[in-house]
């Protein structure tokens, strides 16, 4: 079945597209389409959907020198190709030829990833998939079909979170284009996003979501780091730091909740049957767990007294907080404190950096929980 739908996306793609010579590494949804487990209609709307964008690509040079084309954009098209030539040059990030055509498909986000948990437990579900293993989302083109699978979790009593995605990689089956859902970044952003999804290309351990984020995530900030200094821009420089300092501040605050929630959870007694008391005690343990994320609330708006005017997760919170949205957060930086310090603890070398962190990808998830546990240490 895989082989099978690669050929189709070959055929949709046509002879504009340069197909990798190897397989690389993977961000996120673009696995949905190797699934062997799936629905037809799941395939068809995975197929559509990266046809569409490998369809929609046009070469950056063309899109720079298209009188029609904003200055703005091709301002930030031609920033592309300097991060590429950076990321190649001095973080030894795999380009190939990945991010040299720019797909405009008309819509905020390319793809929108479901997460789901049980009610009264952290432990994500996980959807299972050929060459990359097990991943904690499953994703879809088109937004419709994401909330309609979400809300068929939901009605089994699941905690379900649907997240709009704006990059993703494409394990290396296909060179990735810049997008209109990412471009519109200031330039560090941008830049951030570039190194986290290259850094994928560098490794991907199979079936450990948490491993490959942080790992791509603390990459990409060093990268971004570098550059800006390579840049000379000490107000972009100290803004970007502000900002760092600013998501620590909100990673803290989710983690902290998530462990209140998980002592809770700890004390869940087995699941609840129908009578009268297993009711009252199911209520009892929901009444707790809204407790727990209403404190999060109050401090995230002691956060903000802190910061100032600052106001970059206000729609994060603002949204019905539940065990799957507190997930993503811990996928995605839960261990980047532990890398960074692999990283220091290696003169700030990248090449050794990346070598020590491909040699954690042969051991098992736990064992690669346990040593970088031991680094953070």
């Amino acid at each position: 079945m895989a082989i099978r739908l690669l050929a189709v996306l070959r055929k949709c793609a046509g002879a504009t597209v340069l197909w990798p010579r190897i397989l690389s590494g993977s961000l996120v949804v673009f696995a949905v389409l190797l699934s062997g487990c799936q629905t037809v209609s799941y395939y068809k709307q995975a197929v559509q959907g990266q046809c569409e964008i490998l369809s929609k690509g046009r070469p950056i040079a063309e899109v720079i020198s298209d009188p029609k084309t904003p200055p703005e954009l091709a301002r930030k098209l031609a920033l592309i190709l300097e991060l590429r030539a950076f990321a190649e040059r001095d973080l030894n990030l795999p380009a190939h030829d990945h991010y040299l055509r720019y797909a405009d498909l008309k819509r905020r986000f390319v793809v929108w990833n479901v997460h789901a948990t049980p009610e009264f437990s952290l432990e994500p579900k996980t959807w299972w998939y050929p060459i990359v293993g097990s991943l904690k989302y499953r994703g879809y083109f088109l937004e419709g079909d994401a909330r309609r699978y979400a809300e068929k979790l939901r009605r089994k009593g699941l905690d379900v979170y649907v997240e709009g995605v704006e990059a993703y990689s494409t394990l290396g089956w296909f060179d990735d284009p810049v997008l209109n859902t990412f471009i519109h970044h200031e330039p560090p952003d941008l830049a951030e996003i570039i190194f986290h999804e290259l850094a994928h290309q560098r490794l991907f351990a199979r079936g450990d979501t948490d491993f490959n984020e942080a790992f791509a995530t603390a990459a990409a900030q060093e990268g971004v780091r570098r550059w800006l200094h390579a840049e000379g821009d000490l107000a972009a420089q100290e803004n970007y730091l502000t900002g760092l300092r600013r998501n620590a501040d909100f990673v803290r605050l989710v983690m902290t909740g998530r462990r209140r929630l998980e002592g809770l959870y700890r004390t869940e007694p087995s699941r609840p049957g129908r009578s009268r008391a297993c009711l009252e005690l199911h209520h009892a343990f929901s009444e707790q767990k809204q407790r727990v994320i209403d404190q999060m609330r109050r401090e995230y708006e002691q956060l903000r007294i802190q910061w100032g005017s600052y106001r970059g997760f206000d729609r994060w919170f603002a949204q019905p907080l539940n065990n799957a949205q507190l997930n993503t957060v811990a996928t995605y930086y839960e261990l980047v404190p532990a890398f960074e310090q692999l990283l220091r603890a290696n003169g700030g070398d990248l090449e050794t950096f990346y070598r020590k962190v491909r040699a954690l990808d042969g051991l098992s998830k736990e064992e690669r929980r346990q040593a970088l546990r031991s680094v953070a240490n």
